[in-house]
């Protein structure tokens, strides 16, 4: 009988997740491809293309929202059998609240593994073909910035034709192990240029003990100091670093060491490992919290008044870990305690709402 009863609670609490999970997509997915639309709309684009990037884009910020989606399912579900008197069913088998809320808040916590495992990596790979789908077509974009196992790549666009620079690594305002390939508006190769470092903290780059092949004149030169021009790139290369979205829980683990490597902070691939490894007992614990205003009320007729201040403290939570990042971001405590001081304080809080649970 606990196995059905177990069953019973999971398959309607999932359902519950899905339903909330494909609202969040649907009205996410709207709202962005008005915004396409309007990005596109003089670029003589089809339609499939903003609808395809809104795709891409979305899925990205359901994961980041998670936590309030499964706190306001949560809160759903857990009034929904409130009120058809299912909790007054199951409890006549031996379920207290308590143990009610446990099974579902740890089907929450499994539920955001799965999301780290499986889900992560995808939404991962989406927003990164959105961001080089959307800077090909943006007009103030003239470059074209990855990160990869093999280095820095950016490829510069001008009048005269483009450029591709590839570099070992970034270190502060210098990429090491340069290479620089020039090509004419006919995708011809004319120059190619090698260089141990290059300062690009300012317009023209500083390099040093350059090499640079003429290739329409077959001509080589050396140079221990050289004045490469193109447009300042340090500030869109370091947006880049800041940007972890386009790599996945498990490209953060398993590439860690070359990420660090090729120029990526410890302290923000830190900060990013344990913001994924905080999604499961964040899920948990946004269970434990809508049981709290929901199945913890004695009376029906206080929902209305919980609901309501649920949200209103979900708001609160959501600009709490705000201003944790804030905080651990400019340095006034660290990053690793700014992503778990926001899930600490739900944590001690929900420590003394269980008691009020397992008291119903």
């Amino acid at each position: 009988m606990n196995k059905i009863i177990n069953q019973y609670l999971l398959f309607n609490f999932s359902k519950t997740i899905g339903n909330s999970i494909l609202i969040f997509l649907s009205l996410g997915i709207l709202i962005n491809l008005f915004e396409e639309i309007e990005f596109f709309k003089s670029l003589n684009q089809p339609f499939s293309l903003p609808f395809i990037l809104s795709l891409s884009y979305v899925p990205t910020l359901i994961v980041e929202l998670l936590p309030f989606i499964i706190f306001l399912a949560s809160m759903f579900y857990f009034l929904n059998i409130k009120n058809n008197k299912d909790l007054l069913s199951i409890k006549i088998f031996g379920y207290s609240n308590l143990k009610i809320t446990f099974i579902v808040a740890l089907f929450a916590f499994l539920f955001g593994l799965f999301i780290l495992v499986a889900v992560n990596p995808v939404t991962s790979a989406l927003v990164k073909y959105y961001e080089v789908e959307k800077a090909k077509h943006a007009k103030d974009v003239d470059h074209l910035i990855s990160v990869n196992k093999n280095g820095v790549w950016i490829k510069e666009i001008d009048d005269l034709g483009y450029k591709i620079i590839n570099a070992e690594k970034l270190e502060k305002d210098n990429l090491k192990k340069i290479s620089v390939y020039v090509f004419n508006n006919k995708n011809k190769i004319i120059q190619r240029i090698e260089a141990e470092q290059a300062e690009i903290f300012e317009n023209p780059w500083g390099m040093k003990e350059v090499h640079v092949y003429d290739l329409q004149n077959n001509n080589k030169f050396y140079y221990e100091n050289y004045k490469f021009e193109t447009n300042k790139v340090l500030e869109k290369i370091n947006s880049l670093y800041r940007n972890l979205n386009t790599l996945s829980f498990i490209d953060l683990v398993k590439d860690y060491r070359q990420l660090n490597e090729k120029g990526y902070s410890k302290k923000l691939l830190n900060e990013q490992i344990h913001k994924f490894l905080s999604l499961p007992f964040f899920l948990f614990l946004m269970v434990i919290l809508a049981s709290i205003f929901t199945i913890g009320s004695a009376k029906n007729g206080q929902n209305f008044y919980y609901i309501v201040l649920s949200i209103l403290i979900s708001i609160v939570i959501f600009y709490f870990k705000d201003l944790s990042i804030a905080l651990g971001q400019t340095g006034k405590i660290s990053l690793v305690l700014s992503v778990w001081m926001p899930i600490i304080a739900v944590g001690l809080f929900c420590s003394i709402g269980v008691i009020q649970i397992n008291e119903k």
